[in-house]
């Protein structure tokens, strides 16, 4: 028995001796910059990305649809060159949570670090942010960021096997544009906005001056305010025909094939008709108001970003009307946007009800908390899940005109947590947090729900009912600015907006259709099955239409003038042939 029991212990032992050892799993990846780009230390959001796709470098490919690629994030401070980040499994990331629940394949890595910078604002706060640096805050692509080439690895089922980035790029300064006979380029200071900042802000505006400016000194001239994402040049005006040697494109988001010529013609064709004898004069604006938030400051004033709307209505536009003779009166200036720039036209018409004569909103963001999207902030726990006691389903963000999800709130906004915690993704429920919250103890913005969980905070939802949900302001205040709005607003949605928009103009129209002493008289008009951003041709597709913003209101406008203008007022000068 002794020498049976000695024999299997032997056993034992030569098979523990042969048996594979267990593989170490390593979920880590290092980064590191060198002196070559760059010798101070730096504050700012270190991103890591993987991608499957070689089509592109992953920095262009990071997005909350379907087709988004890895990405994971941290923050650094006073990092210093030749010093080593580490990304590990506690990172947070999107799609995957962790880079231990990425799976096993060949991937592109690339990093990149979005540069922050530190402003003491007069709340008596420090922040740090990232500045935009003329591109309208794309981290992906803002001048002064570092990032690496990308390079391929490989990922088994036990992780990484000692990869390490370098950051040895740095993004190119931006050329700014030039002026042309009919384009003009602004910059002014705002002292109300450098006040509030702690240094130096400008407004900047592209101005697209009348025909016979030049030729007519005598005429002073009513002002079209476009609103919108942050411009790089006056967009949709060409004087000359489509190149012919341009290559057509396909719009996936069209289903259009040379959607690039189509987009050259259309421009040209607004040159044609601006030139036309019978189209009345104006000045069109369009304003670059980017923040260290977001491409542009949604044109209100805001506790997180400081006063925007005043510095927009009483800095810039008087200094515009002054250098190119515009009339500077409130009945000769109108608004006009989409998307944000919607929700820009009516904030400031309604915000400004004495100093613009009417607002053209189309497929304005959120005008309604109580349809945030799909979400009711006063009433709903969460923004993430529908309440059931037994099942769990997400809340859409995004959809086609058929109804097809390819997003939803839950993965926007961990995406945007990723990129940037304390509202600083840049993006687009964060820009909402840093126009719409008050300001919390650490100078960033309060937070209207938990990033990670959605659990909606009503202390915040109150605030911004009381400051910034427009039908609310208008019911509430509707007896004091009733007869100042009076014919001046003007909504179009299509009744399948991608972003669930239309259900808060819906909400909107009740209230408007509601009142009396006076009557709103303007108009609330739907576009049928038509997606993001509709606004209110019923005859042509949105991928038209979008193109025909400074066109379609005029007809609109010219009306509201010849009801509105008061006695006396210049209605010749700007009229000529």
């Amino acid at each position: 028995m002794r020498k049976i029991l000695l024999i299997l212990v032997v056993v034992a032992f030569v098979i523990g001796c042969t048996e594979t050892p267990k593989l170490e799993h390593k979920f880590s990846i290092k980064v590191s910059y060198s002196a070559e780009v760059d010798s101070l230390a730096k504050d700012g959001r270190l991103l890591l990305m993987l991608s499957t796709d070689d089509s592109n470098e992953p920095r262009f490919q990071i997005n909350d649809g379907l087709n988004t690629q890895l990405i994971f994030g941290v923050n650094v401070e006073n990092w210093a060159k030749d010093s080593v980040i580490t990304f590990d499994e506690t990172v947070f990331g999107y799609p995957y949570e962790s880079l231990k629940d990425v799976p096993p394949g060949e991937y592109n890595v690339q990093a990149l670090l979005n540069v922050y910078e530190t402003f003491n604002l007069s709340t008596g706060h420090t922040v740090k942010l990232p500045m935009d640096n003329g591109e309208g805050q794309q981290w992906n692509k803002s001048p002064g960021n570092l990032y690496s080439k990308p390079f391929k690895i490989r990922v088994a089922g036990n992780g990484f096997e000692n990869v390490s980035v370098d950051l040895n790029q740095v993004i190119a300064p931006i050329e700014e544009p030039e002026d042309t006979k009919w384009i003009k380029h602004v910059k002014v200071k705002s002292e109300k906005l450098s006040e509030f900042w702690g240094r130096d802000i400008f407004l900047g505006a592209h101005v697209l001056l009348p025909k016979g400016f030049e030729e007519h000194p005598e005429a002073k001239y009513p002002l079209m305010v476009f609103h919108g994402h942050f411009p790089s040049d006056f967009g949709g005006f060409r004087t000359t025909p489509p190149d012919p040697n341009m290559k057509p494109e396909y719009s996936e988001r069209f289903s259009l094939e040379g959607y690039n010529i189509i987009q050259q013609q259309e421009a040209y064709d607004f040159y044609k008709r601006w030139n036309e004898p019978d189209f009345p004069r104006f000045i069109v604006l369009q304003i670059q108001h980017p923040t260290p938030y977001y491409d542009d400051s949604y044109a209100v004033n805001s506790a997180s970003q400081g006063p925007y709307g005043d510095a927009i209505t009483y800095e810039l536009i008087p200094e515009i009307e002054k250098q190119f003779r515009g009339m500077g009166e409130g009945w000769s200036r109108f608004l006009y946007g989409g998307s944000t720039g919607g929700w820009e036209a009516l904030a400031v018409q309604v915000k400004y009800p004495d100093e613009y004569n009417g607002c053209f909103a189309a497929c304005p963001d959120p005008i309604d908390f109580r349809a945030y999207t799909l979400t009711n902030i006063y009433e709903d726990e969460n923004a993430y899940f529908y309440k059931s006691a037994h099942k769990t389903l997400e809340v859409p963000s995004h959809r086609n005109y058929l109804g097809q999800i390819q997003s939803t709130l839950k993965q926007g906004n961990h995406l945007e947590l990723v990129l940037g915690d304390k509202s600083r993704s840049g993006q687009q429920w964060d820009i909402w947090e840093a126009t719409y919250s008050p300001q919390a103890e650490d100078g960033y913005p309060e937070r209207i729900w938990d990033k990670k969980t959605g659990d909606i905070d009503h202390e915040v939802a109150e605030y911004w009912k009381e400051n910034f949900d427009l039908r609310h302001i208008l019911e509430r205040d509707w007896d004091k600015l009733g007869d100042n709005l009076k014919g001046k607003i003007h909504i179009y949605c299509g009744d399948m907006d991608n972003y669930y928009l239309n259900n808060a103009v819906y909400l909107m129209e009740d209230f408007l259709e509601s009142t009396t002493d006076p009557y709103y008289e303007g108009e609330v008009k739907y576009g049928d099955r038509d997606e993001h951003c509709w606004n209110g041709d019923p005859d042509q597709p949105n991928a038209i239409t979008r193109l025909r913003y400074n066109t379609m209101y005029v007809p609109k406008i010219m009306e509201r003038i010849e009801k509105s203008a008061p006695k006396g007022a210049d209605l010749t000068s700007w009229r000529y042939k």
